[in-house]
């Protein structure tokens, strides 16, 4: 690792192109809701707290990330926060506070997420196209991984370590200019080598491990897919096929994350609400929030809460930065955790 070097904030158009990655690509009526389907459950998501208003500075707010740290903490990033205003927040759910962690005047952070290997908290900055890490306490800024992979310049979108703490990452490539060009790219713990497992893809943006650590899902947001790669013993991929087509209208798929039943919850942006399936596609609920939410346009991830049921989604729109709980079908795991 690096230390990291001051530069400029250059990102406010790459925030305005993207609106933003964690995202999507569009723009929805927040107060649209379908119906559930079949014999699917609708789980009720209830407003914990407001954290962000829209910003001067870059006209709105996002909220990403949601991972929790050693002390029960929910700690929270803001994919649109200017410098001097909180990018990574502390939240105590039980006291409903929050405080600033961090800030700084150059990076776009999609995700964040804590490393198995080194404890440090890892974020995506999807415009400066690398990965930086920070201490518990969120000092301590260093670069983890920068410059290009197979001669291209990393989006990276969100991440996941395996259990010895390597990185795979879903590189959102092509998605402001509308071409399938997205990948997953694993990064050794040590930042040196990089790899591309997977190219070619639809926009890619949620990442997350299956419950044994056997394959990744993965959503491609400009194709509304859920695809599943499996992997050998040393992290390569040794099959690859579309899982999960999510019928989500106009919303779009976002981040991922996987309980300890194997259950994947799906993102939406477009739609406060996230999609529920289990390991073998079947839809198994819908979590939505309350009385159509006016002013609130996706619901981008979730944190459940480790050994635990109680889950923490991230809902952004006009109307601000929000955090909704809800009852999760089964207990929280590392990969629900963050990413």
């Amino acid at each position: 690792m690096r230390r990291l070097p001051t530069r400029p904030l250059a990102v406010l158009a790459t925030i305005g192109a993207l609106a933003l990655t964690g995202c999507g690509t569009q723009t929805a009526d927040p107060g649209a809701q379908a119906p559930s389907k079949g014999g699917e459950r609708t789980i009720t998501a209830h407003k914990l707290m407001r954290l962000t208003t829209a910003h001067a500075a870059t006209g709105m707010t996002l909220l990403e990330g949601p991972t929790f740290d050693a002390e029960g903490n929910l700690l929270v990033v803001d994919v649109t926060a200017p410098e001097g205003e909180p990018k990574v927040m502390r939240v105590d759910v039980t006291e409903k506070t929050a405080r600033a962690l961090h800030t700084d005047g150059r990076g776009t952070y999609t995700s964040a997420q804590f490393s198995p290997y080194d404890g440090r908290l890892y974020l995506t900055d999807f415009a400066g196209g690398e990965i930086v890490s920070l201490a518990s306490d969120g000092g301590d800024l260093r670069v983890f991984f920068s410059g290009p992979v197979d001669g291209a310049r990393m989006n990276p979108d969100d991440l996941a370590f395996d259990r010895d703490g390597n990185l795979y990452i879903s590189d959102s490539r092509g998605m402001t200019e509308r071409q399938e060009r997205g990948r997953v790219v694993r990064i050794g713990r040590d930042g040196g080598k990089a790899t591309v497992l997977a190219d070619n893809l639809a926009a890619t943006n949620g990442i997350s491990f299956d419950r044994d650590y056997r394959g990744l899902w993965i959503s491609e947001l400009t194709r509304n897919r859920i695809s599943y790669l499996r992997l050998d013993e040393g992290g390569a991929v040794t099959s690859q096929h579309t899982a999960v087509q999510v019928d989500g209208g106009i919303a779009q798929t976002d981040s991922i994350a996987v309980d300890a039943d194997g259950n994947l919850y799906q993102g939406l942006h477009g739609r406060p609400a996230m999609a529920v399936y289990d390991q073998h596609g079947e839809r198994l609920a819908t979590i939505e929030v309350p009385g159509r939410a006016s002013g609130l346009e996706s619901a981008t991830n979730v944190a459940i809460t480790p050994g635990g049921t109680t889950a923490y989604m991230t809902v952004s729109g006009p109307a601000g930065g929000y955090l909704y709980r809800f009852d999760a079908l089964a207990e929280g795991v590392r990969q629900s955790n963050g990413g």
